[in-house]
């Protein structure tokens, strides 16, 4: 079943086997080259790197450097394939500390990059991420440099130096979740806890194998979101999370129910592995609303509230591609949340929304401190985890920035949010 959607509302919005997720890179079946350009503000030696193997078709040139792995199921071969507009120079430098051998690559121009595993048994695995790898030269060659020996910050430094030869190395492509990398939807208040049922954002690297890929009808069974997207699959407290969206740098999942309260663990798993257990808060709730930071108007953060006819946001001044009007007392609009708590009756995460309910909690909000009649607040029927609350805007001075607050259970909401409201 597809997900419904309102107009710009949007929440953001197999596993492989588990064998050790460190990869040791054999020699290169190409020569890899670094020329010396001199070191660079920090005083890191930095150097022009290019690779053999360079197929240009006429729009795009391809570099590929390939060799053996082990490490991860039965081993077999690797290709670091860059590919760039035009047949100009390689758009990657090298950077590396002085006296090491190791280094990492720096862009200088748009390109595309791909790490691909064929294993000796099995289907190819490939890697979109630039991450968590590292080379090592193997014996290599200098000119260039008045030196019996050379090393990568030698070529740095001098300027023309050139070293060449195969490279040995290593990659973990397991996946990586950033410090402070997993937080509720941006859209809704961004908080650093979370709670069941609710959505977050999780940040970090080789998060997944694809570069993107976002649920559709075909994932869905039935009623139930899935709980695994282009081969990467989250568990909060050990309990499968609902995935809506991965690639390699972030991944959108609702939260499972039932998780307790507390300090839970968020791993992200892939066909590189699993990620080190990422410790969050959990709350019983969690509550925002949505107010994506495109509704920040003179500074000011307006709440996300549609009219009745769900085409027209209450804004006091036009937003590209949405249309715009302030509201008046008496009007019926619309706001929409996440982590508002259960509902009666349950309707667990992961499912599409397919009746009305009620939320259990006791919702209220006001205007400028005024109090405003709640018609419906509940989870929104066609959508999994959004909250919706059809609200009538109550009589209160007219401003372009009238305060909108909300508490739950009494409990004030985070926020800080206006609405436009005229005579």
């Amino acid at each position: 079943m597809k997900l419904a959607v309102v107009p710009v509302v949007l929440l953001f919005l197999a596993v492989a086997p588990r064998a050790s997720a460190v990869i040791t890179l054999g020699k290169s079946t190409q020569n890899f080259t670094l020329t010396g350009i001199g070191p660079n503000a920090q005083g890191q030696g930095q150097s022009k790197m290019s690779w053999g193997a360079c197929v240009f078709d006429g729009t795009t040139t391809t570099c590929t450097l390939s060799g053996s792995y082990t490490g991860l199921g039965p081993g077999g071969s690797y290709a670091f394939i860059v590919s760039y507009s035009g047949n100009g120079p390689f758009p990657l430098n090298a950077i590396n500390q002085p006296g090491s051998d190791l280094f990492f690559a720096q862009a200088v121009s748009n390109y595309d990059f791909v790490i691909t595993l064929t294993p000796i048994t099995g289907a190819q695995i490939s890697f979109y991420s630039f991450a968590n790898f590292n080379f090592l030269y193997s014996g290599p060659t200098c000119t260039g440099v008045p030196a019996t020996s050379c090393s990568l910050s030698q070529v740095g430094a001098t300027a023309n130096a050139t070293i060449t030869g195969p490279i040995t190395g290593s990659f973990n492509p397991a996946p990586t979740i950033s410090p402070s990398g997993v937080i509720s939807a941006g859209n809704y208040g961004g908080f650093p806890d979370i709670a069941p049922g609710t959505w977050v954002e999780i940040y970090g690297f080789n998060l997944a194998n694809v570069r993107s890929q976002t649920w559709g009808g075909g994932d869905f069974v039935g009623n139930q979101a899935p709980s695994a997207l282009g081969g990467t699959t989250v568990t909060v407290a050990g309990k499968a999370a609902y995935v809506d969206f991965v690639s390699p740098g972030q991944v959108n999942v609702q939260v499972p129910s039932g998780i307790p309260s507390g300090t839970q663990s968020v791993i992200v798993t892939t066909a590189g592995g699993s990620s080190l257990a990422y410790p969050i808060k959990v709350n019983t709730v969690e509550p925002g609303l949505l107010a994506p930071p495109a509704f920040i108007i003179n500074g000011s953060q307006h709440v996300a509230a549609l009219f009745s006819n769900t085409l027209t946001f209450v804004l006091p001044v036009a937003v590209s591609g949405v249309s715009t009007s302030r509201a008046r007392a008496g009007d019926s609009i619309t706001l929409y949340g996440i982590g508002f708590g259960t509902v009666t009756p349950d309707i667990p995460a992961g499912q599409i929304v397919d009746k009305l309910n009620q939320l259990q909690p006791n919702f209220q909000i006001t205007f400028a401190g005024v109090s405003a009649n709640v018609t419906y607040k509940g989870l929104a029927p066609n959508f999994v985890g959004l909250y919706q609350f059809n609200v009538t805007v109550p009589k209160v001075t007219p401003s372009d920035t009238v305060p909108v607050a909300y508490t739950l259970d009494g409990v004030p909401g985070p926020q800080n949010l206006v609405i436009a409201i005229q005579n």
